[in-house]
């Protein structure tokens, strides 16, 4: 299938085909994939739902997961993970993110799952999107006493959109213009490596995308500035790309343009093609147990010191 058309379906578009996708959609609340209760965690997880970390009078929260019973003196790493949904649907407790998250906790990091702006009504969201993801990383950090973390060992995972944002936060610093001035302005966004589960990198390949309300026509600049792939240089931390070959929905040629293009900036990275995989996998989708690859890239680079 031609990139254009593939890259179409979840990314929740304006465009003709994904508006009339969404409406015929059953009509759901965007939080309805949310458990009426906390979820069961496995043990050794212990789960802090709903924490606030953006400022007064925002509704958007995370939820922590932390390894049980670390002693005082254990200082973990920590990963940001980012949920998916075409940058205007999807939620924090998805059931990806939950696996991710525990998994995390379940080997020694904390993970936090935020909720960010949405895409909704009309909303231009661009770039409050992507400040909220660093808001959060800037939050893990003004937070590492109280929760045992390291401040210098801070990881991004993402998936679809969530791989986008991911990508932004891991390739983008101060000098591109795109990091918060507040809050917390006196702590770095920066982390020292990232995870991009199926996401976009190249957003010009769109007409229209309904985070900045304007077509790709109108501000060609915008769509090239929002895109990772604009962003690289030899400074940028490790990044770790993930990508279906039955994925419909972003095309795995994205991820392979996304791998040539940190190759020839000379940033340290590694793809994996999951054979059969379609979109929206988390660490253990039916064709392959990924957990060894994404934890073993952690491992090296969040808690081998590399």
């Amino acid at each position: 299938m031609h990139m254009k058309l593939a890259f179409a379906g979840l990314l929740l578009l304006t465009s003709t085909s994904a508006v009339s996708m969404a409406q015929s959609a059953p009509a759901k609340p965007l939080a309805s994939a949310r458990p009426a209760t906390v979820p069961a965690m496995p043990k050794g997880v212990e789960f802090q739902p709903d924490v606030a970390y953006l400022p007064e009078g925002r509704s958007e929260k995370a939820d922590l997961y932390l390894p049980q019973n670390r002693a005082r003196d254990v200082r973990s790493p920590a990963v940001l993970i980012i949920h998916g949904g075409g940058w205007s649907g999807g939620e924090k407790r998805a059931a990806r993110e939950i696996n991710i998250g525990t998994t995390l906790a379940l080997h020694g990091y904390v993970g936090m799952s935020i909720d960010y702006i949405l895409a909704t009504n009309g909303k231009v969201t661009w770039p409050q999107n992507l400040h909220d993801c660093k808001t959060a990383v800037r939050w893990l950090r003004k937070n590492a006493e109280k929760l045992q973390i390291d401040p210098d060992r801070i990881g991004v995972i993402g998936g679809s959109a969530g791989g986008h944002l991911a990508a932004m936060v891991a390739v983008t610093g101060p000098g591109d213009g795109l990091d918060p001035a507040e809050p917390y302005g006196d702590l770095s966004c920066k982390v020292k490596c990232a995870v991009d589960l199926y996401g976009p990198a190249d957003l010009t390949d769109r007409p229209e995308i309904r985070m900045f309300g304007k077509k790709l026509a109108e501000a060609p600049e915008l769509y090239k500035n929002a895109s990772p792939v604009s962003h690289l240089d030899k400074n940028d931390p490790p990044i770790l790309i993930m990508h279906g070959t039955a994925d419909m929905t972003v095309p795995l040629e994205q991820s392979k343009l996304f791998a040539a293009a940190l190759a020839k900036a000379g940033v340290e990275h590694e793809l994996v093609i999951v054979e059969g995989a379609p979109h929206t996998f988390h660490l253990q989708p039916k064709q392959k147990d990924l957990r060894p690859i994404v934890l073993g890239f952690f491992d090296k680079y969040l808690k081998a010191g590399k």
